[in-house]
């Protein structure tokens, strides 16, 4: 009798882990918002019109790539960034590799490295590399879609700047669809 239970919950486990699609391919998108201190801001100023907190910069990224075992994802993506205090530009392509901290059902929160090359749309500042580090959640949604909320650190290789580098902290908006 024991035989017959422990295979039937043998075979209930396969047959759920066969219909759990557990490597899959997926689509994403997002973006990305970075503030910074304003450095023409003054303590106790009321008439200044300055704020604190000031927009740096806006960043639009998108990839694909491939989930293995729910735990692990690699990507390939691309994108397009702007740092409005400096009116630099820059086209970043790189791979990710994320790993999922905790997962439950399609819902996870995670890890994500990120590493690339950086190029530039014009001859001002030389091509460099790319960095990414960030933490973030996924939200399942309807019809495969997943909401995706992160918060990002990136250095970009930029000759010419403080260390020859761009740093930012960015808080980003974005889907997946598998």
């Amino acid at each position: 009798m024991t035989k017959k239970i422990l295979f039937i919950a043998l075979l209930y486990v396969a047959q759920s882990f066969a219909q759990d699609s557990l490597n899959r391919p997926f689509f994403t998108g997002s973006l990305n918002f970075s503030l910074g201190l304003n450095e023409n801001y003054v303590l106790f100023e009321p008439d200044d019109d300055e704020y604190l907190i000031d927009f740096t910069g806006f960043y639009f990224r998108t990839g694909f790539g491939y989930e293995f075992q729910r735990k692990f994802a690699v990507s390939i993506n691309a994108g397009y960034d702007y740092h409005s205090r400096y009116s630099v530009s820059a086209i970043p392509t790189y791979g990710s590799l994320k790993y999922n901290i905790t997962e439950r059902e399609d819902d996870a929160f995670f890890v994500e490295m990120s590493y690339g090359k950086m190029w530039r749309p014009s001859n001002r500042y030389p091509d460099g590399n790319y960095y990414g580090f960030g933490i973030g959640s996924q939200f399942s949604g309807e019809n495969r879609w997943n909401l995706i909320l992160k918060l990002d650190f990136h250095r970009k290789g930029i000759f010419g700047f403080k260390n020859n580098r761009i740093d930012s902290l960015s808080f980003g908006v974005g889907f997946s669809f598998i």
